[in-house]
Parts: structure tokens; C-alpha cells; sequence
């Protein structure tokens, strides 16, 4: 069993907001799959779906970015699952706008989803697929209202692509390719 991980935030308010974009990555592919988010009561909504024979749970949790690793552990202990079966969908602002990129492992980089991953999962191993947003100017409160806004009418055509490529992306990690192919194929 493979559990995809979309980070994001619940609510109207943060629909469509760069710091989103792994909630709408999740949606997206779930969306090309048929699948339906359901509520649960760990701490998330989830889609199952089968991918080439593969079970696949697809989960946006609903704690909030900064508690997200509730519900990474709750899956985890639930469905008996590991942490190597684990990909999370988020956000880097250290990343040009538009870029993709495979992480293995590593630390959090200051991102606070991750962060709670790490703490919830006592583990820095876990494949992450990060979206590039871009950087605003490096004071605290542009910052937070750069992460916290909603992507510009010109933007769409690049996020667009970007959940596509996500989406072919994920479906290469389901049918088994490793970090390194998947890194050369999608880092850019």
C-alpha cells in the first residue's frame, strides 16, 4: 500500500492559495482517477484507489499544515504502513516557481508541515515531491502573505502543468521507479 500525503490547509479561505498546492495536486490526481475524498477519523480526508494493482491512499489532512503529522502517524499506525511507502505533495518557496523536485530525505528546510511529519514520524526519510513557488521579499510578514495567497490568473497555465507533470510523476513512483530515475526525469 502506497499513502500519498497532499499538504495544505482546510477551508474556503485557503482554496487555490500557493501553500495549497499539494492539497491541489492530491486533487488532481485524484481527479483523474475518479476518486472521492471522504472524511475519517484520522485526522484526514482520504481517496482509495488501485493503481496498476497497487492500493493507494490519497490524504489531505485536515489538521492544518502545521499538525500534519497527526494524521501522517495516524495512517501509518492504522494501516500497519512504513514510512518508505510514504510520498508527501508540498510547497518550497526555495524553488523557482514552476519547478519540480524529488527529495529523499532531509530536514525540513523551515517549512512547518514537514517539520510535524518529522516529529510525528521520528524520521527525515521520506520522499517528498516539492512544488516550486518562488520567493518573495525575506521579511516575515511578505512571507506569509505571499504562501497565504491565492495563485494570479497568470500563473495558471504554469500551476496546470505542474499538476500534469505531478501526476505522471506519482504514477512512476507507484509502478516502482527509484529516487534517483525519478529525480532525473522530473528535478529540472
Amino acid at each position: 500500500m502506497k499513502f500519498i500525503f497532499g499538504l495544505g490547509n482546510i477551508g474556503v479561505k485557503y482554496e487555490n492559495t500557493r501553500h495549497n498546492i499539494g492539497f491541489m495536486a492530491v486533487d488532481h490526481y485524484a481527479q483523474l482517477h475518479q476518486a472521492t475524498f471522504t472524511a475519517t477519523k484520522l485526522f484526514a480526508q482520504v481517496a482509495k484507489i488501485t493503481v496498476d494493482g497497487e492500493k493507494v491512499l490519497l490524504v489531505k489532512p485536515t489538521t492544518y499544515m502545521n499538525d500534519s503529522g497527526q494524521a501522517v502517524r495516524a495512517f501509518l499506525d492504522f494501516y500497519a504502513g512504513e514510512i518508505e511507502d510514504v510520498l508527501v505533495l508540498v510547497d518550497d518557496m526555495d524553488m523557482p516557481f514552476g519547478k519540480l523536485r524529488f527529495r529523499a530525505k532531509g530536514s525540513a528546510g523551515g517549512h512547518n508541515g514537514l517539520k510535524s511529519i518529522m516529529a510525528h514520524t521520528n524520521s527525515q526519510s521520506f520522499l517528498r515531491l516539492k512544488f516550486g513557488l518562488g520567493h518573495p521579499q525575506h521579511t516575515q510578514e511578505a512571507v506569509i502573505k505571499y504562501v497565504l495567497g491565492k495563485f494570479k490568473a497568470e500563473d495558471m497555465t504554469t500551476v496546470n502543468d505542474l499538476l500534469d507533470r505531478s501526476s505522471q510523476a506519482i504514477d512512476d513512483w507507484i509502478a516502482g521507479a527509484s529516487v534517483s530515475d525519478l529525480s532525473n526525469r522530473y528535478n529540472g
